[in-house]
Protein backbone atom coordinates (compact mmCIF):
# COMPACT_ATOMS: atom_id res chain seq x y z
CA UNK A 1 0.00 0.00 0.00
CA UNK A 2 2.76 2.42 0.92
CA UNK A 3 4.74 1.70 -2.24
CA UNK A 4 1.64 2.35 -4.35
CA UNK A 5 1.15 5.67 -2.59
CA UNK A 6 4.81 6.53 -3.18
CA UNK A 7 4.41 5.87 -6.91
CA UNK A 8 1.29 8.06 -7.05
CA UNK A 9 3.06 10.83 -5.12
CA UNK A 10 6.00 10.72 -7.54
CA UNK A 11 3.69 10.75 -10.57
CA UNK A 12 1.62 13.66 -9.27
CA UNK A 13 4.82 15.56 -8.37
CA UNK A 14 6.20 15.17 -11.88
CA UNK A 15 2.91 16.27 -13.44
CA UNK A 16 2.75 19.25 -11.07
CA UNK A 17 6.27 20.31 -12.03
CA UNK A 18 5.37 20.06 -15.71
CA UNK A 19 2.18 22.09 -15.21
CA UNK A 20 4.10 24.80 -13.40
CA UNK A 21 6.93 24.93 -15.93
CA UNK A 22 4.70 25.31 -18.99
CA UNK A 23 2.94 28.34 -17.52
CA UNK A 24 3.99 31.73 -18.72
CA UNK A 25 5.49 33.67 -15.77
CA UNK A 26 3.58 36.80 -16.83
CA UNK A 27 0.20 35.03 -16.74
CA UNK A 28 -0.25 34.83 -20.49
CA UNK A 29 -1.19 31.18 -20.74
CA UNK A 30 1.00 28.50 -22.24
CA UNK A 31 4.61 29.59 -22.57
CA UNK A 32 6.13 30.60 -25.90
CA UNK A 33 8.56 27.68 -25.70
CA UNK A 34 5.84 25.62 -27.33
CA UNK A 35 5.89 27.94 -30.32
CA UNK A 36 2.91 30.01 -29.34
CA UNK A 37 0.66 27.86 -31.52
CA UNK A 38 -0.95 26.39 -28.42
CA UNK A 39 -2.53 29.76 -27.69
CA UNK A 40 -4.03 29.79 -31.17
CA UNK A 41 -5.15 26.19 -30.86
CA UNK A 42 -6.72 26.37 -27.40
CA UNK A 43 -7.34 30.10 -27.14
CA UNK A 44 -5.35 32.17 -24.65
CA UNK A 45 -8.03 32.33 -21.97
CA UNK A 46 -8.94 28.65 -22.19
CA UNK A 47 -5.32 27.47 -21.98
CA UNK A 48 -4.67 29.66 -18.94
CA UNK A 49 -7.78 28.39 -17.20
CA UNK A 50 -6.97 24.76 -17.98
CA UNK A 51 -3.34 24.95 -16.82
CA UNK A 52 -4.29 26.91 -13.69
CA UNK A 53 -7.02 24.43 -12.77
CA UNK A 54 -4.72 21.50 -13.48
CA UNK A 55 -2.07 23.04 -11.21
CA UNK A 56 -4.56 23.45 -8.35
CA UNK A 57 -5.97 19.94 -8.78
CA UNK A 58 -2.50 18.39 -8.83
CA UNK A 59 -1.39 20.41 -5.78
CA UNK A 60 -4.46 19.32 -3.80
CA UNK A 61 -3.98 15.71 -4.92
CA UNK A 62 -0.35 15.82 -3.77
CA UNK A 63 -1.33 17.14 -0.34
CA UNK A 64 -4.05 14.51 0.06
CA UNK A 65 -1.72 11.69 -1.01
CA UNK A 66 0.97 12.86 1.42
CA UNK A 67 -1.51 12.99 4.30
CA UNK A 68 -2.82 9.52 3.45
CA UNK A 69 0.77 8.20 3.31
CA UNK A 70 1.55 9.67 6.73
CA UNK A 71 -1.62 8.18 8.20
CA UNK A 72 -0.78 4.81 6.64
CA UNK A 73 2.72 4.80 8.10
CA UNK A 74 1.45 6.00 11.48
CA UNK A 75 -1.18 3.27 11.67
CA UNK A 76 1.30 0.48 10.99
CA UNK A 77 4.09 1.56 13.35
CA UNK A 78 2.43 1.06 16.73
CA UNK A 79 5.06 -1.29 18.22
CA UNK A 80 8.06 0.56 16.84
CA UNK A 81 7.70 3.75 18.84
CA UNK A 82 10.87 4.89 20.65
CA UNK A 83 9.30 4.28 24.07
CA UNK A 84 8.86 0.55 23.30
CA UNK A 85 12.45 -0.10 22.17
CA UNK A 86 14.48 -1.70 24.97
CA UNK A 87 17.78 -0.10 25.92
CA UNK A 88 20.91 -2.12 25.31
CA UNK A 89 23.11 -2.79 28.34
CA UNK A 90 26.84 -2.63 27.90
Amino acid sequence: MLSTLAVFIALVSILLMAAILIQNPKGGGIDATFGGQAQQLFGAARSTDFIEKATWVLAIALIVLCVVAVLTVGAGGGDASPANIPLQSQ
